[in-house]
């Protein structure tokens, strides 16, 4: 799949090359697992001079003799005798760029503390005592964001404050999606747009896979993930060991929880007989794998609340992977794939919800996106899109068949609103289904 979107992120990156021509830059790029990070650096950076580092999980000095040697073939540094210590390394680029300007990628930068923790202490000191007379164009990428946010985040970490950018790199836009998707199927149906939005959420890894695979339509991306060689079979499982290490346990019984319906922190905290406040917490606000939902416009501390998995693609496997792995592993992956079609309708059905609530966002006509429910649940509205500048607002009926919509009873359920805040909005009501993708 040829490189597609990403226009912004690359005239950012190209203006920070320039800019390091002239002082040092430190570029923090953050984003998930297999969202594109690397390609969108080697890509912003054709043409330019620059050395690609990756951090194995190999001891420091292993680690520094294949960055020497990638130092001496992409920068054309000449350095004599064999380094051990990646501060003597970064020393040597940092004297070098006081001279000349060139772009460092350091990818995975995070698994430097498995290296050695001391690294950012070294790394602290040689920046301070070298950058306001350094050139280097300094990019370090990271993956594992929890491990990203505390390394630049934290105060009290070395690393603290010495970035001059930080990216958080996104999936793909629904807009790009869609390109995507009609550039390899130009008469795909919109049940594949949901489809290829339910299993990768536009995560570009997930997106090239498919494709390249010639799955554009529904059936071939789900026989696709339920082939016996499938890479979307195994994937969750790797995404919550790198983020989690060996403390996941108690963070997965929680994410297998909520994809199975168990959203609420009082259920939550009742099937696994213990407080899952901490973890609840950690899994929204630094691993962002998670986010609570309030009714739209509700106070912070409202105890009418649920939590939803955040990605898509996780969402998923959790729902439809994680619980069958003795199917897996058994080869019963038939089964697998006829207990997702059994359930796809209804699974799909929120999976369509969020599209169109990020649809809205993601128009540029909106500030506020989200649903809205009563304390009894009864009255649900499935989408409600606010402009708080000019005070206008879009209420959706969400459903997959447009002949279930029902603007009579969507009526019923924008009476039920609370007055305030939402009196002050003038309202446009509509349908959304399947043919409106």
């Amino acid at each position: 799949m040829r490189f597609y979107d990403r226009d912004n992120e690359i005239s950012v990156l190209r203006d920070i090359e320039q800019q390091a021509r002239q002082c040092a830059t430190f570029t923090v790029l953050m984003g998930r697992r297999r969202v594109g990070k690397t390609s969108l650096l080697l890509h912003s950076l054709q043409g330019s001079e620059y050395a690609y580092l990756f951090v194995s999980k190999d001891s420091e000095a292993m680690l520094c003799e294949k960055f020497q040697r990638a130092i001496s073939e992409q920068l054309h540094i000449q350095i004599y005798g064999a380094l051990s210590h990646f501060r003597d390394l970064f020393e040597v680029l940092m004297r070098e760029s006081q001279s000349r300007s060139f772009t460092v990628i350091i990818d995975e930068f995070q698994n430097l503390a498995k290296v050695n923790p001391a690294i950012f202490d070294e790394m602290q000191d040689i920046w301070d005592r070298y950058h306001t007379q350094s050139r280097i164009n300094l990019i370090a990428a990271g993956s594992i964001v929890s491990m990203m946010k505390r390394i630049f985040g934290d105060k009290n970490e070395p690393l603290y404050g010495r970035p001059t950018s930080k990216m958080v790199l996104r999936p793909f836009a629904i807009e790009v999606l869609k390109r995507i998707l009609f550039e390899h199927c130009a008469d795909y149906k919109n049940e594949d747009l949901l489809c290829l939005y339910m299993l990768t959420g536009g995560v570009a890894k997930y997106v090239e896979l498919l494709m390249d695979a010639g799955c554009n339509t529904k059936e071939k991306m789900l026989n696709y993930v339920c082939r016996m060689d499938s890479y979307f079979l195994t994937e969750g499982k790797d995404i919550i060991q790198n983020e989690f290490g060996t403390d996941y346990n108690t963070y997965y019984s929680i994410l297998q929880l909520i994809a199975n319906g168990l959203n609420r922190r009082g259920d939550i905290d009742g099937a696994l007989q213990k407080d899952c406040g901490t973890y609840l917490t950690n899994l929204e606000n630094n691993f962002e794998m998670v986010q609570r939902l309030r009714p739209l416009l509700a106070s912070p501390n409202s105890k009418v609340s649920s939590y939803e998995i955040t990605d898509p693609f996780l969402r998923f496997w959790f729902r439809f992977i994680c619980p069958y792995q003795a199917l897996i592993e058994s080869g019963q992956l038939r089964l697998l794939r006829e207990n997702i079609q059994k359930h796809y309708e209804q699974f799909s059905g929120r999976t369509l919800e969020r599209y169109f609530q990020i649809k809205m966002m993601e128009s540029g006509r909106f500030t506020h996106v989200g649903n809205w429910w009563d304390r009894k649940g009864g009255n649900e509205i499935d989408l409600i899109a606010l402009n708080e500048f000019d005070k206008t607002g879009v209420i959706a009926e969400i459903k997959r068949n447009e002949r279930k919509i029902s603007l009579v009873a969507l009526d019923e359920k924008i009476a039920s609103l609370p007055v305030e805040p939402f009196r002050k909005y003038s309202f446009e009501r509509i349908g959304l289904s399947l043919k409106d993708m």
